[in-house]
Order: C-alpha cells, then sequence, then structure tokens
C-alpha cells in the first residue's frame, strides 16, 4: 500500500515534493498579485457604480465583498494548486507540461486588470 504513493511511481504525483523553479513561482506570485488586485479594482469599481458582468461572481457578490473575495482567491489558488501537484505530467501524451499552463492563464488576467484600470480612468 505504502509503495503505490511513493514519490516518482505514478506520472500524476511527479511533482510532489520537489522545489519549484523561480519562474515558476514568480508567475504563480504574478497571479495571486492580479488576481487580489483584479478583486479590489472589482470591488471598487462597484463602489463608483459599475456592474458585476460576470453572473457567477455577481452572485457571491450579492453575499458580500468579503465573500466575493474568498470565492474569488479560491478560484485562482485550487488551480494553481492543482498544477502545482501535476506539473510534470505531460498535457494528452505531448511534450508539454501541466506546469506550462501557469504563464499563459497570466495573459487574460493582466489584461482584466489593465481593463479595470482603463475603466477607472474614464470614470473620473
Amino acid at each position: 500500500m505504502g509503495s503505490v504513493l511513493a514519490r516518482g511511481t505514478h506520472p500524476m504525483l511527479a511533482g510532489l515534493g520537489e522545489k519549484h523553479g523561480h519562474r515558476l513561482v514568480a508567475v504563480i506570485l504574478a497571479m495571486i498579485v492580479l488576481s487580489v488586485l483584479d478583486a479590489f479594482l472589482t470591488l471598487e469599481l462597484i463602489h463608483r457604480g459599475a456592474t458585476e458582468v460576470n453572473p457567477v461572481m455577481a452572485y457571491y457578490l450579492s453575499h458580500g465583498p468579503l465573500v466575493f473575495f474568498a470565492v474569488k482567491y479560491f478560484l485562482t489558488a485550487a488551480p494553481i494548486l492543482l498544477v502545482l501537484i501535476y506539473k510534470n505530467v505531460h498535457l494528452f501524451g505531448t511534450r508539454f507540461q501541466v506546469k506550462m499552463i501557469l504563464p499563459i492563464l497570466l495573459i487574460p488576467l493582466a489584461l482584466t486588470v489593465q481593463w479595470e484600470i482603463f475603466l477607472f480612468t474614464c470614470m473620473k
């Protein structure tokens, strides 16, 4: 039984216990910072009269800013954790590893924050 979960015996567990590269850590920190900034900017824009257009997030926003922020953070942190667990697994039998997804996901997150900053300049 113990050997089934031993490191390296299952490809889905290959990333457990390994050190993470500096680049991956930087991408993860950037994603968390951008996600928190996105939540803060969203709450501030709503305070200034904007509307949350994402129906899922609007639902959580209706339960208060703390619930909204917690859900937003969880929706960022949970996938990051999954990527860290499965980071060395190859996607669909290709040479691309799961860890290559995070830098790609950083782009729409950064564009969202940039859009919110642009909205701030339009509201002034």
